[in-house]
């Protein structure tokens, strides 16, 4: 069965639910939490995929992904999801979930990426340059640090991206040397 689809499902209904109840903002904040523990710890994946993991023991994994102290909606999602053998769909369900919201809410994600950790003056200029470029948009910003980059930086919006880096400068001068010859 598409992996895409059952999560995406899920997600939906999820989705619905907490709007109806008024705590879909909590709940994408536990899903947020949810991806980024799967992101930090890959292990997760594998102990709700294990049939020998027995269902408490996957619903407190959950659970404590998602911080802990979590919304009833939450709580019967994880319910909902382990009483149908979802478990290993955790992971996809709390990105499409936040994807939803975001969609739902005009929310975009924004990476800025240097090559250092620049001034907050300095970054607060970028985020400015973002904001307005994206007007009636909510923008979450995360900071990374890429030292390949050499200098300069990226930002990335969702899935478009402004590549002003010095190692992008010189591979834009290796492919032009490229095709000259």
């Amino acid at each position: 069965m598409n992996e895409g689809l059952i999560p995406r499902r899920y997600a939906m209904a999820l989705y619905k639910l907490t709007e109806e109840h008024g705590d879909s903002q909590v709940v994408y904040e536990e899903m947020k939490t949810v991806a980024n523990s799967f992101a930090s710890n890959p292990d997760l994946q594998k102990v709700l995929a294990n049939p020998f993991v027995n269902r408490a023991d996957k619903a407190k994994v959950l659970l404590t992904a998602a911080g802990g102290d979590v919304e009833d909606d939450f709580r019967s999602f994880v319910d909902l999801i382990l009483n149908n053998d979802r478990a290993e769909f955790a992971r996809l369900m709390a990105q499409a979930y936040c994807d939803i919201f975001r969609r739902a809410h005009k929310i975009a994600r924004v990476r800025i990426i240097t090559a250092a950790k620049l001034d907050e003056n300095v970054m607060n200029k970028l985020r400015d340059v973002v904001m307005k470029a994206y007007p009636g948009m909510k923008l979450e910003f995360t900071e990374v640090v890429d030292k390949d980059l050499i200098g300069g930086f990226i930002i990335d919006v969702d899935d478009q991206r402004l590549d002003a880096s010095i190692s992008n400068e010189i591979e834009q001068l290796r492919l032009k040397l490229l095709r000259s010859n």
